[in-house]
This record gives C-alpha cells, structure tokens and sequence, in this order.
C-alpha cells in the first residue's frame, strides 16, 4: 500500500469516528453513572460510539482516538502552527501528550468495573523532528501488563509511511474508585 492510499484509509477512518463523535454528548467527563458496570473496554468502545463524552484536551491539541481494541488503543493527530517551538518543529508536549492518551486509554481498556489507575511514570523518546508537512500521525499504544496494582504499555507515534517519530512506556497505578456521592457529602 503506497503512503498516499494509506493517508487516505486514515483520513476515512478519522471521518467515520468524527461523525460518531460529533452526534454525542461531546467533550467532557463521563458520569459515575454512566460507566457504573461498564469494563474501561466497554467505557472506551462507547466514546467511539459517540455515547460517552471524549477528552476536551483531544480538540484542544487536535488529536483523537481512532481505534480501541483489548489492552490497544490507536489515536491520530494533526499539528498545527499552534502546536510549533520557537524553533518551527512541533512541541515536545503535544508528542508526549499524544503518546500519553494511547498509552493511559490502552489500559483503561484492561480495567474491570469500578478500577481505575493514574499514570507514575511516562517516557518518551522523540527520535525524528515532526514538522507541519507530515499530515497526519498516529499514536499506537499496547499494554504489556496489566496487574491488580500496576499496568505498563508501550506505544509508537508514526507517520503514514511508516516513519518512526517517537516511542514511549508508562507505569500505571491501579485501583479502586471511591466516586463521591452527589453533593459532596462523604460517608
């Protein structure tokens, strides 16, 4: 598959999820309620579907989650201007953030009902300048493990024709929510 076919599956799919995106709830944050019972694989599926809120940080950086499978999550980007250093490349920030969401979403896809986690540690490694020629890239993150208390993935950010732009891993905590009730009361 030449690079430009494989931009144009991508743009395909990036217009299938945004149309699904688009006639939900929008940008925001899920409700206890909402995801109560739900697996973080069902939770993410249903943001796919437009049915959950996604991050309000996804339009903020222009990035978006494309694909969510078990233990995979697959996110596509496209700097702008906005997101350039002084020195014309993208920031090393929205690298970080994008591998972040694909590493941080492929474990939520391993959480069982009423878990969650928190990233301890992220790494990235930026190996090649990402500039605003390159139209589009996708961040795809994989879990290695996913225990009781820890979780670890990888992921890779890359360009349409396979260029390799940044590689990264995270440490996950795990753990049980405590949702508050409504009001703030406490018990």
């Amino acid at each position: 598959m030449t690079t430009h076919s494989l931009l144009d599956d991508w743009l395909a799919e990036e217009a299938s999820v945004l149309r699904h995106l688009n006639s939900g709830p929008g940008p925001g944050v899920a409700r206890p309620e909402q995801i109560a019972g739900k697996t973080g694989l069902e939770q993410m599926q249903a943001m796919l579907r437009g049915e959950l809120p996604f991050a309000a940080i996804a339009r903020t950086l222009d990035f978006m989650a494309i694909d969510i499978g078990d233990g995979t999550a697959t996110f596509q980007g496209t700097p702008g201007p906005e997101h350039l250093n002084p020195m014309g490349t993208v920031h090393g920030g929205w690298f970080a953030t994008i591998l972040d969401s694909a590493l941080g979403c492929a474990v939520h896809t391993k959480m069982l009902p009423g878990r969650g986690y928190t990233t301890a540690e992220l790494s990235v490694n930026i190996v090649r300048a990402l500039t605003l020629k390159v139209p589009r890239v996708r961040a795809i993150g994989r879990v290695i493990h996913s225990g009781r208390q820890l979780a670890t993935a990888d992921a890779q950010l890359v360009g349409p024709d396979g260029t390799l732009y940044a590689h990264a891993t995270t440490t996950c905590l795990v753990f049980d929510l405590q949702h508050k009730p409504a009001g703030g009361a406490t018990t």
